[in-house]
């Protein structure tokens, strides 16, 4: 299970100038976080992954996922 944070970044990047390299904004605004959750049957080779919200959705990701 991996978490994601989804971010934008306040300001845009500045552009490159004579003598000077492309300046990034460092500051970001969050916007929640997403659940990776994914699963891969050796037997099969099939690889099974959800998208979900919260943590909470393991539970359920690991009991209607058939892993025989």
């Amino acid at each position: 299970m991996t978490g994601i944070q989804a971010l934008e970044r306040i300001l845009p990047d500045l552009p490159m100038k004579a003598g000077k390299i492309q300046s990034i904004e460092f500051e970001y605004e969050r916007h929640g976080t997403q659940t990776l959750l994914g699963g891969f049957n050796i037997a099969t080779g099939v690889i099974q992954g959800l998208v979900q919200n919260t943590r909470t959705e393991l539970s359920n990701y690991l009991r209607d996922t058939p892993f025989q």
